[in-house]
């Protein structure tokens, strides 16, 4: 079994996909709009993502644009990402808060080097852990 998440985006799963490969260095492996699904679709959503794929490594998650009568703003959960570089959690976590908002700053806690929760400027929640050396 693997996880695999999907996210959902109010009309900005493209540009939030761009961004996350500037950010994680990650690769977008799909991109697929709703013109090319196989189902009826309102007009204004045609341009829309109906489904993306976003690779780091091994490890993966999908989003798409959702019709707006059913977006639902992201709660009860964030993304984990677990680093092993200070410096690198610490880039990761200042792209992520560009036009986002700070949870917890990224600082040191008993349990890690760096530890901080932040939401994207896409709605996304996050949160970056760098576990401590044993």
């Amino acid at each position: 079994m693997q996880w695999y998440p999907h996210l959902a985006f109010n009309d900005q799963c493209e540009t939030a996909f761009h961004f996350y490969e500037k950010c994680l260095g990650g690769k977008i492996v799909l991109m697929m709009r709703y013109m090319e699904a196989p189902m009826e679709t309102p007009p204004e959503m045609k341009e829309k993502v109906v489904h993306a794929t976003f690779a780091v490594g091994d490890q993966m998650f999908s989003g798409s644009d959702v019709m707006p009568a059913n977006y639902l703003k992201p709660q009860g959960f964030h993304i984990q990402l677990n680093l092993k570089d200070a410096a690198e959690a610490e880039r990761i976590f200042r792209t992520l808060a560009e036009n986002g908002s700070v949870g917890m700053a990224l600082q040191e806690t008993f349990w890690a080097q760096r530890y901080g929760a932040v939401v994207d400027q896409f709605g996304v929640p996050w949160e970056i852990n760098c576990g401590k050396e044993n």
